[in-house]
């Protein structure tokens, strides 16, 4: 079974090519700039070259065609017909409490699905269109949803409410959703079958740590709570998001700045977190070259950012009631080997014994960082949230 997975942004598409009797992958890319000038298509090609197709790709369609466009292509492509492809899996980012699996897409589905746009509204109406876009391009092609917010909806009232009038939760649905949960549940599960295991005995916390992070604590084999919110802004510091902020600073600020409801989305999300602190840099790696050249700013940020995890880390071994394993994932958990000795050097109270000589050859793979006698192992898990979505795809489809 061939399965084509698309996560749809606001100006990009990436896409994925699976052969699932295989788990190969046999196509994969992005088109960015959407609707924008300079727009291209870009993809590694068979030899390992970078292939870059400039064009005019004004909406999702126009994108989505591209992408067809080069897998059926004689140069590039990897089939002769669309009909190859068996069916095609979605990303995307909020179900609200309408969705707690993965769900073969309808026109009900869909209605059902535009109805949670006012929860993510940057995020879901792009979603929306690459399901529009394939069912104008591929006809009745099966297509499967898959939710990030999927994976929380296991979380008990006391961790997914706010401490608000319970009226509100009634009326607009404001509760805690959670974010990155396909990755989440990829890790977790992973990790357990690499260890042998079972899933449902354990007690997990993942880490997903990125330019956006979460995360997520796991019990029993579901997730138990987690630090993003309503929205992506709630929890640990990020690239360019707050994270966790006294809701009388937004009105403060508001007040005192003279401005609106969307300016201060904006600063919270585009314009805080290790930029913001910092004035340097969203990215990891520059914050740390900045350190390095003496910029207290950027060792604030740092420090604040690093804080912040282990403060989530000794939260959630309490709400579990003690912890088993602790998951690193994402692009700074994966390769970031001095941020997790950090993180782990200062959590040898809990009986985390980091293996520092093996956690600095680990970049990007998978392996366990802990010595043979630590309490708890502590894991570098690569994520792999399109193959989660191809997974789940095929799996719909075949019931």
């Amino acid at each position: 079974m061939k399965i084509l997975v698309l996560n749809c942004g606001s100006s990009s598409i990436k896409y994925k090519l699976f052969d699932m009797e295989s788990k190969e992958v046999l196509a994969q890319g992005g088109v960015e700039k959407i609707g924008l000038k300079g727009s291209f298509l870009k993809f590694p090609a068979a030899n390992g070259d970078k292939v870059v197709l400039e064009g005019e790709i004004l909406e999702h369609q126009a994108g989505i065609e591209y992408i067809l466009g080069v897998l059926l292509s004689e140069k590039y492509g990897c089939i002769k017909s669309l009909s190859e492809i068996d069916a095609v899996g979605h990303r995307v980012v909020h179900g609200g409490e309408e969705f707690n699996s993965s769900v073969f897409i309808t026109d009900e589905v869909i209605k059902k699905m535009e109805e949670c746009i006012e929860l993510a509204p940057l995020h879901n109406p792009p979603n929306l269109a690459g399901i529009y876009a394939v069912k104008e391009l591929m006809g009745d092609i099966p297509q499967v949803g898959v939710f990030d917010t999927a994976f929380h909806q296991t979380m008990p009232p006391k961790a997914y409410m706010y401490g608000l009038p319970y009226s509100l939760y009634q009326k607009y649905a404001i509760r805690r959703y959670g974010f990155h949960g396909t990755s989440h549940r990829y890790v977790s599960r992973k990790a357990c079958e690499s260890l042998g295991i079972p899933y449902e005995e354990q007690r997990i916390i993942s880490a997903h740590i990125g330019n956006g992070g979460s995360l997520a604590a796991i019990k029993g084999g579901v997730s138990v709570d987690t630090s993003m919110g309503m929205t992506p802004v709630e929890g640990l510091l990020m690239g360019t998001r707050s994270g966790d902020v006294d809701a009388g600073i937004i009105s403060f600020i508001m007040e005192k700045e003279n401005i609106g409801t969307q300016a201060i989305s904006t600063l919270v999300n585009k314009h805080s977190g290790l930029l913001g602190v910092s004035g340097v840099s969203s990215d990891m790696r520059e914050i740390r070259a900045a350190i390095a050249e003496g910029n207290e700013k950027a060792k604030l940020a740092y420090d604040m950012f690093l804080y912040r995890i282990k403060k989530y880390i000794g939260a959630y071994t309490a709400a579990l009631g003690g912890l088993d394993i602790l998951l690193f994932t994402g692009g700074i958990g994966e390769n970031a080997v001095y941020l997790r000795e950090e993180i782990c050097l200062d959590l040898e109270f809990l009986g985390i014994k980091l293996d520092t000589e093996k956690n600095v050859k680990i970049y990007g793979e998978e392996a366990v960082i802990t010595t043979p006698d630590s309490k708890i192992k502590v894991m570098v898990v690569p994520t792999d949230e399109e193959f989660m979505i191809a997974s789940d795809t095929m799996d719909i489809v075949n019931r």
